[in-house]
């Protein structure tokens, strides 16, 4: 089924009142995922992956706390929980455990009772990666694959890693047509150091659009030209109602630069700190924005104008509960300020950086 998300137009033409970013402009797909049952042949965002079955499944080589990562719980387990607040947010006179839900729960921990029957695995013992996002050239025209690829698919493992404290991520392009047989089981690791570390599975519903920079991406003369509200009320902007019209800078961050939540492209969502550059270790070329992981899709307060018109509706209803919040389709949490990008080098797409906005 194909469903359709679309940006309301933002509040000011940002060329009409400042023709000089005109050339700043960047495209940007943003994928919308909204929870769903994708296939091996669809784009999505925590779904099942095209992954040929003669190849080994990514596994994280690096050292994990299994036993004291401070949040044990199975993807199994996390996901009976997903369910069971779902239920409780539709039926708040019906909370408790159901039949159907206590025979899913007795079922997983006999079956994890079973993996450690034998002991925890060592610290050091490869951990299965989860699917993150799996991106189809037919898509996302903006994923600028190497060679004759037509297929990115992004893993992570679930467990906070050094020096950011952020999942470690895998990247893998592919020409989806070469794959014959596919992994119909992929292993799945026995805990998530995070429930935010296990996406929902989601369809998605691409949308191009039109980003600019964040104001912290501007020169110091083409700040100095944001803040100056002399330039709004000469191109006639009436913004005295929003809570930013003493600050037009900030206003111009909120409303006009770049757009929140998981997207292909464009600039990237700069949080507390000032941007920093990332170069290729290889190419030593300045990296571009690949891709967006973003915990969720449009902010409190003003933000809600990134809210898609066919989402207005739940982004402005109060009550959420039991977890669900409409802006966090996906259930991924990263980082402080919401946001794990990937970069990608422009002459060299193989190349890539992951890393979290600060």
């Amino acid at each position: 089924m194909v469903f359709v998300r679309t940006t309301p137009p933002r509040p000011v033409d940002v060329t009409a009142v400042f023709p000089e970013l005109a050339p700043l402009a960047r495209p940007a797909i943003r994928l919308h995922p909204r929870p769903g049952s994708p296939s091996v042949g669809e784009s999505s965002v925590g779904g099942p992956l095209l992954w040929p079955a003669e190849e080994p499944w990514p596994h994280c080589e690096a050292s994990h706390l299994h036993v004291d990562s401070g949040f044990r719980q199975s993807p199994a387990d996390v996901r009976l929980k997903r369910r069971m607040q779902a239920r409780w947010h539709h039926d708040h006179n019906g909370r408790g455990t159901t039949a159907e839900e206590a025979a899913v729960k007795e079922r997983n921990a006999a079956m994890l009772a079973e993996r450690f029957a034998v002991g925890p695995p060592p610290a050091d013992c490869p951990v299965p990666m989860l699917p993150v996002a799996q991106l189809y050239l037919r898509d996302i025209p903006l994923v600028r694959p190497p060679g004759q690829a037509d297929l990115l698919q992004v893993l992570w493992c679930p467990y906070d890693h050094d020096p950011h404290h952020k999942p470690s991520t895998a990247l893998f392009w592919r020409s989806a047509a070469a794959v014959v047989d596919i992994l119909a089981t992929p292993p799945e690791p026995y805990e998530v150091n995070d429930d935010g570390y296990l996406p929902e599975p989601c369809v998605l519903a691409p949308e191009a659009i039109t980003e600019y920079p964040n104001s912290l991406d501007l020169s110091p003369q083409m700040l100095r030209m944001v803040e100056d509200w002399s330039r709004w009320q000469a191109a006639g902007v009436d913004v005295d109602g929003s809570e930013h019209a003493d600050c037009p800078r900030d206003f111009y961050d909120v409303h006009l630069a770049d757009a929140p939540g998981w997207k292909v492209g464009g600039w990237p969502p700069w949080g507390r700190t000032d941007p920093n550059p990332r170069y290729c270790t290889v190419c030593d070329v300045q990296m571009v924005p690949l891709l967006t992981i973003a915990s969720r899709e449009w902010d409190g307060g003003e933000g809600h104008s990134w809210a898609p018109y066919e989402d207005q509706a739940a982004a402005n209803a109060a009550g959420h509960c039991c977890g669900q919040s409409p802006s966090r389709p996906t259930k991924v949490e990263v980082g402080s300020t919401d946001n794990m990008q990937i970069y990608i080098c422009p002459t060299s797409p193989e190349h890539t950086h992951t890393d979290l906005i600060q």
